[in-house]
């Protein structure tokens, strides 16, 4: 049996006048397409998909939306339900079911489809008749049910794990199965919107009657009734809580207790209260679809926000101070406002102070405000307190004293009447009972206020004249030497002390304005306008540095400086606020920015609109309202590490989808010689910080570019062969995403591959060895025709030779016969002696004349010979010696034959016999390799005389003529040396040398 239970679900109100856990709407304004949004969904990139009535679907960043509706091929642009698998998103429209895979939509027509479910592989669609089903391979078809589910307006569908839940507008259903035509067992004949499951539970949401709780554990059966709230649009299970969305905004219940713990509604900033759609993203936030009002984001947080809209008297805020018990700040023009435990409250206006700025709040110990407002002076606002006794009773028995503390407040306003140099008041400060008020432009003002008499005392202004250089000042503050630190428009720094004027001028080393002066042990920082923040922990803070670290601050602007109870340093600019973790050495080891997605509503903060209260609490000015850290609540936001993927691959300024797919291999994209250009676009998208978010890239193994913005990155005329690009993203925090990676490989050209490269040098090099060899031969003929050339050119001088042999032994023969002639007239005996040596000689000259050489000790027996026949043909006797100064024998080198015969004729002839003396003849043969050297030496009347003094010259012309030529030819020209020996001025000889090469018989 079944047992029923019914939760009452009571609600309570919430009074606070300020927004704790803040929603922020996005709407047509910000790019929305449309402000109803029926369905949300996060891809693996993180973009959230947002489905309208109306205007498509819409993919957001967290900053900046894209639109995809009819025009760009989907079904329908009224869209039901969303659903995301792997690269895939279904979407479900009043016309049916679109897919969109990359950049492409495919449509199924099917009724109205109101959600999408995924179970082992087949996308399920409940829609206004029936169930459908979509499988990849199968397409989109119905699921033949029992008639009563076939054509009921289905509006949910969900599987426990043994059953699958179907919601209807006719009831809830129950069945083992949607394919096997198993029996479906109707639970239930109300309308049912929406469905969940958690553990042991299955929700289902009706109407009208509540949320009905199944219990499908096998121990318990049971059947829990929630009877709050009602008007269900849908469930969700966030985390461990039960988001139920209504027309009445939106109730969270615990899924495990059943208990409720809040709920959201205008209290919390939703402007309208239809919400149709709730979502949790992976960094932990919650998304509201509403109908009218746009999407919101939901987001606890440890801010709490206040501004004309949770009461204010308007949004800007230009001053604030803590006090004991009370926040004070200044509102735009509307003067004092402050708040404490019972809510906000606004001063009655006071004379003077109508309708102008109030620029700086301090207090005293007594919690006395003083107030500097521009162009009409300072506020004082003094408050004593005092006891009184208070009698309560009707009779003396009965009475009863009670002591109450009673405030009497006065204000009193201070202008250039009283002694102040100007009304403009930029910042004042109150130390023990002296108080300091800066002015715009007329330097500080130094004074008391004395009560009793209603009345200032000033007791000194500061300006130009006791050295200040610049009167333009926008802050001052006191160091623990008690020095008053004032810092100037310019970028100027100084300080007063003793009534005495420090002025150290533009410290920082940039023009800028130094917005803020914050003390902390011993440490001035410094918040510049467009410089970030500095520091100097010199003891007269006469050097400065920036506050540097690994981050950076979210904006160079510092218009707001406070140390929280933690010692961090928060800063604050026109994007918001940072939280800036510093170690001992001041180091920036890490930065928390908190802007409008993270609960920040102010935005932009006004200058010095800061302070801390007592519970160490930090309260931030801003132009669009005030907002409160509560330093007791820990973020609730996830840090979730990034995820990158590629978004476009584009080859050749096309995008990868258009390439054949044939040219995937694997996980490589094989890419053609030409197509060496390609370019990648890539994404993490963080919706709460979504442009914080840095990139890095590498192309094969070089290293990493550096962080930066960009995320896309082309690559033209990129090598041939296998390459790999990879990218990386980091969020704010710093936290770094695992690289993608994109193989590819780039074909190498026909011309660049090994083994063309390897046929080609074959080719080449068996072209060159045919020229080679063609060239070979070609010399090879070229010297065969040249070796012929020199052969016949070689024959005809050894012709030549042997004619001018033969041109020499006629003139020989012709000299020793006419000498022969001669000696028959005068001496037979003689002659026939003479005849037998010359036969002698004769028959040696002519077996030398058949040879192209003979040994030099054949030529040496020849002259001798020859000498001989001379010296018995001679009418006057001589002496003659042959000598040899070579290192070899004789034997071995061989000589021209009858080269040397002509100069030993010669001298014979022309020079011994024509001489008054005894004749004396010379023959030295020494060789110097490589040349054999000959030297003839006479002692004759000289060669040039005895040719002087001839009268017949024909026989020694053409002997000596003759020799000539033939030594030339040998050695070249030069090598024969004729020369006159003299002894003072005296003719004493002849001496003739020349040089032939030397030749031996080995």
């Amino acid at each position: 049996m079944k047992k029923l239970f019914i939760l009452f679900i009571f609600f309570s109100c919430d009074l606070a006048t300020s927004q704790t856990n803040e929603v922020r709407s996005y709407t047509i304004e910000d790019g929305l397409p449309q402000s109803q949004v029926y369905a949300i969904a996060q891809d693996s990139i993180g973009y959230l998909w947002l489905g309208t009535q109306g205007g498509g679907i819409a993919k957001f960043d967290g900053d900046d939306f894209t639109v995809y509706n009819e025009g760009n091929g989907l079904t329908s642009n009224y869209i039901e339900s969303l659903l995301v698998l792997g690269n895939q998103l279904f979407i479900g429209t009043k016309k049916g079911l679109s897919v969109l895979t990359k950049n492409k939509f495919t449509p199924f027509i099917s009724p109205q489809i109101n959600a999408l479910y995924h179970h082992e592989g087949i996308v399920y669609a409940a829609t206004a008749s029936g169930i459908y089903s979509y499988v990849s391979d199968e397409g989109f078809q119905k699921i033949a049910l029992s008639e009563e589910v076939n054509t009921a307006f289905i509006n949910d569908v969900l599987y426990d794990g043994s059953h699958f839940w179907i919601a209807a507008n006719s009831g809830l259903y129950k069945t083992k199965s949607l394919f096997q035509r198993s029996p479906i067992s109707i639970l239930e004949t109300l309308p049912f919107p929406s469905l969940a499951k958690y553990g042991d539970y299955v929700f289902a949401a009706s109407f009208a009657d509540g949320i009905l709780v199944y219990d499908i554990s096998e121990k318990q059966r049971q059947r829990v009734v929630l009877a709050q709230p009602l008007q269900i649009q849908s469930l969700a299970i966030l985390e461990e809580q039960l988001w139920v969305c209504t027309n009445q905004g939106v109730t969270i219940i615990d899924a495990k207790s059943l208990q409720f713990q809040k709920s959201i509604g205008s209290q919390n900033g939703l402007t309208v209260s239809h919400v149709r759609e709730s979502f949790m993203d992976r960094q932990g936030n919650v998304w509201l679809g509403t109908s009218g009002g746009g999407l919101y984001h939901y987001f606890p947080n440890e801010f709490t926000h206040f501004d004309r809209d949770t009461g204010l008297p308007g949004n800007r805020i230009y001053a604030a101070e803590a006090t004991k018990n009370k926040i004070w700040f200044s509102v735009s023009e509307n003067g004092l406002v402050y708040i404490d435990s019972l809510g906000i409250h606004k001063l009655p206006k006071i004379e003077g102070l109508e309708g102008v700025k109030i620029k700086t709040i301090t207090s005293d110990a007594n919690e006395n405000i003083w107030a500097g407002s521009e162009g009409k002076g300072l506020l004082y606002r003094h408050t004593k307190t005092y006891d009184s006794i208070i009698v309560r009773g009707k009779n003396f028995m009965s009475m009863i004293f009670e002591t109450v503390v009673i405030s009497k407040t006065q204000n009193f306003v201070l202008t250039t009447k009283d002694g102040l140099p100007s009304d403009w008041i930029r910042s004042v400060l109150v130390r023990n009972d002296t108080i300091w008020v800066a002015t715009y432009s007329s330097g500080i003002a130094k004074l008391t206020f004395d009560i009793q008499q209603k009345k200032a005392i000033i007791h000194k202004v500061f300006n130009d004249k006791d050295g200040i250089q610049e009167l333009s000042i926008r802050d001052i503050s006191f160091d623990a030497n008690g020095r008053l630190w004032y810092s100037t428009l310019s970028g100027q720094i100084g300080n007063i002390k003793d009534n005495t004027v420090t002025h150290l001028g533009r410290i920082v080393k940039v023009s800028t304005p130094i917005n803020t002066l914050l003390f902390r042990d011993n440490t001035l920082f410094l918040g510049t306008a467009d410089s970030g923040i500095w520091y100097s922990t010199d003891v007269n803070y006469s050097k400065f540095v920036p506050l540097k670290g690994a981050k950076q601050a979210s904006s160079k602007n510092s218009y707001q400086l406070i140390f929280d109870g933690e010692g961090n340093l928060w800063t604050g600019s026109e994007r918001g606020v940072d939280k800036l973790v510093l170690n001992t050495k001041n180091e920036l080891i890490d930065v928390f920015h908190y802007g409008r997605n993270d609960g920040f509503l102010g935005i932009e903060t006004c200058l010095n609109a800061v302070t801390r209260d007592a519970d160490g609490n930090l309260w931030f000015g801003a132009i669009y309202g005030f907002t409160k850290y509560d330093a007791s609540k820990n973020s609730t936001e996830k840090i979730v590490v990034p995820s990158i993927a590629f978004e476009e691959v584009r080859v050749g300024y096309k995008l990868l989808d258009s390439i054949n797919d044939l040219k995937w291999k694997g996980k490589k994209l094989q890419l053609t010689p030409e197509e060496n250009q390609v370019s990648f676009s890539y994404r993490s998208v963080d919706l709460n910080h979504p442009n914080t978010v840095q990139y890095r890239y590498k192309l094969d193994e070089k290293k990493w570019s550096p962080w930066s913005k960009i995320n896309q990155q082309s690559f033209p005329e990129l090598t041939f062969g296998d390459h790999t690009f990879s990218a990386q993203s980091r969020n704010y925090r710093w936290q770094e995403s695992t690289p993608v990676s994109f193989n590819f490989y780039i074909e190498t050209p026909l011309f660049k591959k090994d083994w063309f490269q390897w046929l080609s040098a074959f080719i080449l090099v068996s072209l060159i060895l045919i020229i080679v060899i063609k060239y070979i031969k070609t010399i090879k003929k070229r010297n065969a025709e040249t070796q012929q050339q020199l052969q016949l050119e070689n024959h005809l001088l050894t012709l030549e030779q042997k004619a001018l042999r033969l041109q020499m032994n006629p003139h020989f023969i012709f000299n020793v016969l006419n000498g022969i002639k001669a000696m028959g007239t005068s001496d037979t005996k003689k002659m026939n002696t003479t005849i037998n040596s010359f036969a002698n000689l004769l028959r040696g000259i002519l077996n030398n004349s058949r040879k192209d050489t003979i040994s030099l000790s054949q030529e040496i027996e020849t002259l001798k010979n020859y000498i001989e026949v001379e010296q018995l043909m001679a009418q006057k006797s001589f002496e003659f010696s042959i000598k040899t100064e070579i290192e070899m024998d004789a034997e071995e080198i061989l000589i021209p034959p009858m080269l040397i015969q002509p100069f030993v004729e010669n001298a014979i002839r022309h020079g011994i016999l024509k001489s008054n003396t005894e004749g004396k003849l010379t023959v030295r043969f020494k060789t110097d390799v490589p040349f054999l050297h000959c030297i003839v030496i006479d002692n004759g009347p000289g060669i040039y005389h005895s040719q002087q003094n001839k009268t017949t010259t024909s026989h020694q012309s053409v002997g000596l003529d003759v020799t000539r030529e033939r030594i030339e030819s040998l050695s070249g020209k030069g090598s024969l040396n004729i020369q006159e020996l003299k002894e003072n001025t005296t003719i004493v000889g002849t001496k003739v040398e020349f040089r032939i090469p030397l030749e031996t018989d080995f």
